[in-house]
C-alpha cells in the first residue's frame, strides 16, 4: 500500500519512517525545496509540477492523510472525491477554524473558555468589556507555536491588537484562563472504531514554542486521565475521525478545559517513538492503513525535548544514558524546530536528572 501524505517536514518524516517496517510507502505533497521527507518517497511540488501537481499526487498513492492541518481544504476535499483520506475533511474542518472546534466543545458539553467571535474593532472592544482583562485574541485559521495571538493586558492594548491581527479575519477573542499547567491527550481511532488514548503528557512551553513534554504527566490521578479520555473519545465518535488526534487542555482548579485539537501526530507525543509499546507514527499509519492498532501503554517515564533554532553536538546527547537523538536535516534558524530528544528512565526522579544533562548540552540553554 502506497500513503500519500499532504505536507513532507518531520511530522510526515517520522510517520513514513513508521510505516515502512510494515511495507507501506509513501508520497509527499509538499512546496518546499528542502522538505524532511525526501529521502523517504517521491516529493510531489505545486511549484515543479503546477496545475497538474494535485493530478500527479493523487496517482501516486491509494491512501491519503496529511501532517498539519494548515493546509488548503479545497485540495484534501479533491482527493477526498477519489480516494480515501483519513482522517476526513470533517475533521480537518473542525481543527483548521477555533470557532468550530469552540462550538464543537459546547456540542459535546466539554468545558473551553468563554469566547467572542470578532469581525471590527468595536467587537473586539466588547469581547474586553464582556469577558474582562487579560482577553487572548487569535486568528481562527493559521496560528502554530504562538503565532496569530495577542493577549490584551490592558484596555489601551485593543487596538494595537486589532492592527497586528485584523488581517486574520474573522477573530476571536476568548476569556484567560487561570491555569495550573498545559496538558495534552494523544488518542487513535481505527477505520473499526477502536480507539486508544495515551497517557496524558505535561507540556512547558518556552517563547509560544513547545519546550518540553513528560509523560505519564506528573500527579495526575486516574479520574483526571478518564475525564481526559472521555473528551477526546467523544470527539473522535462525533467525527467519525480515523487516525491520531490531540486535545489541547488546561488544568486548572476546576477541573481540564479544552484549548485546541490537531488531527495528526503531535509534538507532544514525540516521546512515544521510545516510551510506548507503539508510537503515536505507528499507531496513525496502522489507522490509516486499516490495520489493527497497536498498544498506547507508556513502557517507562519519558520525555521529550524539542531542539530549536541551534543544533546541540550530537556526541554529547548520545553520551547522556537512554537519550535519543532525531534529527530533521533542517538549517538553523531562530524558532525553529530542529529535532528532538527523547529520553527514558526507570523513575521520575532520574528522569529529571537525564533531563537536565540534556538542557546542559543545549545551545539556548532552556531550563527543564
Amino acid at each position: 500500500m502506497k500513503i500519500g501524505i499532504f505536507g513532507g517536514g518531520q511530522l510526515g518524516r517520522m510517520m513514513a519512517l513508521a510505516g515502512y517496517p510494515f511495507n507501506l510507502r509513501f508520497s509527499f505533497y509538499e512546496s518546499a525545496e528542502n522538505c524532511p521527507s525526501a529521502p523517504l518517497g517521491e516529493v510531489i511540488s505545486d511549484k515543479v509540477l503546477g496545475a497538474n501537481s494535485l493530478e500527479a499526487f493523487l496517482a501516486s498513492a491509494d491512501v491519503f492523510t496529511y501532517e498539519f492541518e494548515n493546509i488548503p481544504a479545497l485540495l484534501v476535499e479533491y482527493i477526498a472525491q477519489h480516494k480515501p483520506v483519513y482522517p476526513s475533511v470533517k475533521s480537518l474542518a473542525v481543527s483548521q477554524n477555533r470557532l468550530n472546534e469552540k462550538q464543537l466543545f459546547a456540542k459535546l458539553g466539554i468545558p473551553a473558555a468563554a469566547y467572542h467571535q470578532v469581525h471590527s474593532q468595536a467587537d473586539l472592544q466588547q469581547a474586553v468589556d464582556t469577558l474582562g482583562l487579560p482577553l487572548v485574541v487569535k486568528t481562527t485559521m493559521g496560528g502554530y507555536d504562538g503565532k496569530g495571538q495577542f493577549v490584551i493586558r490592558q484596555t489601551e492594548q485593543v487596538a494595537q491588537a486589532w492592527a497586528e491581527l485584523q488581517q486574520g479575519l474573522p477573530l476571536i477573542a476568548e476569556a484567560f484562563i487561570d491555569f495550573e499547567r498545559e496538558l495534552s491527550m494523544i488518542a487513535v481511532r481505527g477505520q473499526d472504531g477502536d480507539t486508544r488514548c495515551y497517557p496524558l503528557a505535561w507540556n512547558v512551553h518556552h517563547q509560544g514554542i513547545l519546550s518540553h513534554s513528560v509523560v505519564p504527566a506528573p500527579d495526575v490521578d486516574a479520574a483526571t486521565q478518564a475525564q481526559a479520555e472521555q473528551y477526546i473519545t467523544s470527539i473522535l465518535h462525533e467525527l467519525n475521525h480515523v487516525g491520531v488526534l490531540t486535545l489541547e487542555m488546561f488544568q486548572t482548579p476546576d477541573g481540564l478545559f479544552a484549548n485546541e485539537t490537531a488531527p495528526r501526530v503531535h509534538n507532544s507525543g514525540h516521546w512515544s517513538i521510545e516510551g510506548a509499546i507503539c508510537s503515536q507514527f505507528e499507531n496513525h499509519m496502522r489507522a490509516v492503513a486499516g490495520l489493527p492498532l497497536g498498544s498506547t501503554q507508556e513502557l517507562r517515564p519519558s520525555a521529550m525535548i524539542n531542539i530549536i533554532g541551534q543544533h546541540p553536538k550530537t556526541a554529547d546527547i548520545l553520551a547522556i544514558p537512554e537519550a535519543h537523538l532525531h534529527l530533521y536535516g533542517k538549517a538553523e534558524r531562530v524558532g525553529r524546530k530542529l529535532g528532538h530528544i527523547t529520553v527514558t528512565a526507570n523513575d521520575s526522579n532520574t528522569l529529571q536528572v537525564r533531563m537536565a544533562q540534556i538542557a546542559k548540552c543545549l545551545p539556548n540553554q532552556m531550563a527543564l
